[in-house]
């Protein structure tokens, strides 16, 4: 009887080779697939690894799945585009030619078209402790991008006479995209003396940070010579709603006591205009003038009992067309 101690009691032990056993534990038996070939001559059931049971799986081709998915399979064919395919012709020397043309020098960037403008950049009045006036001031040119006509004129007017007008007429070429070289022809009236005609030179434009800048040269005459600047800016506080602070200087070589102008440094006028723009094109507004006269020039105006400085409140309106 088989004990704890020997599981085989009762069994002949004698006939069987022990070294067999150690040797190969298994002989005399079939066993299962080798671990090279898991599938040698076994019908198999279906596993989890194996989902083809029953199949020779040893005949199959296995690299053909791993290298193309789709091997033996037949791909639909591709459908035939319904427009033919026709090469695109190599572009010629005419085909070149007719795309890009020779152009004349400045033919596309300056139009031959006539331009006009004409502004008033203040026409207003006052009522001070001098009394009452008006004030004008126009800038017109006509022309083209390059070659204009520049007409210009102010002047006041005040004791229901007009005291002092001048106007110019002006030839002007664009030296640069922001300036203008002009030359021609000033006009001074004389208040209690002859008229003044004299020549005109100077460049205008506008320089950088948008301050619009005029410096004239007026010759001939009493004066010999006199130098003009003008400095003026817009402040957009709105879109509608505009600053202009306005600066001119007067220089004179030579005095001209008829029309009480001395020599040097001659007069300072300084604006400041608030307007609102209800178009573009018309706009009212208010604003302070502050004037001043020195040197030579204070002095004559002493001689005949004037003052030398005067400051007005002024109101107007802008316009252009």
């Amino acid at each position: 009887m088989a004990t704890k101690d020997d599981p085989h009691a009762g069994h002949d032990m004698s006939a069987m080779d022990p070294s067999a056993h150690g040797a190969d534990p298994h002989a005399g038996h079939t066993t299962p697939a080798a671990k090279d070939d898991p599938h040698a001559g076994h019908t198999t059931l279906a596993t989890k690894d194996d989902p083809h049971p029953g199949h020779d799986m040893s005949a199959m081709d296995h690299s053909a799945h791993g290298a193309d998915p789709h091997a033996g399979h037949r791909m639909p064919a591709k459908a035939a585009s319904a427009t033919p395919r026709e090469p695109i012709p190599v572009p010629t020397a005419e085909d070149f030619a007719a795309a890009f043309p020779t152009l004349a020098p400045h033919a596309m960037e300056h139009a031959s078209a006539f331009n006009s403008l004409v502004v008033f950049d203040h026409l207003e009045a006052w009522d001070n402790a001098h009394g009452s006036g008006q004030a004008w001031g126009i800038d017109s040119w006509f022309g083209g991008d390059i070659n204009r006509l520049w007409l210009r004129s102010e002047g006041e007017r005040s004791g229901s006479r007009v005291q002092d007008w001048s106007a110019d007429a002006l030839y002007g070429r664009a030296i640069s995209p922001w300036w203008d070289f002009v030359a021609g022809v000033r006009h001074d009236n004389g208040r209690d003396s002859a008229d003044l005609t004299r020549a005109a030179v100077g460049f205008q434009g506008m320089a950088p940070y948008k301050f619009e800048v005029s410096a004239m040269a007026y010759l001939g005459g009493t004066r010999k010579a006199e130098l003009a600047f003008e400095v003026e800016y817009d402040v957009l506080l709105t879109n509608r709603l505009i600053l202009q602070p306005v600066i001119e200087a007067n220089l004179v070589a030579d005095d001209d006591p008829q029309r009480g102008v001395g020599k040097g440094m001659s007069s300072v006028e300084a604006g400041l205009r608030l307007r609102y723009e209800i178009t573009r094109r018309f706009a009212p507004y208010v604003g302070f003038v502050h004037e001043r006269v020195y040197g030579n020039t204070a002095d004559l105006h002493r001689d005949a009992g004037e003052g030398i400085s005067e400051s007005r409140w002024v109101a107007g309106v802008r316009l252009w067309f």
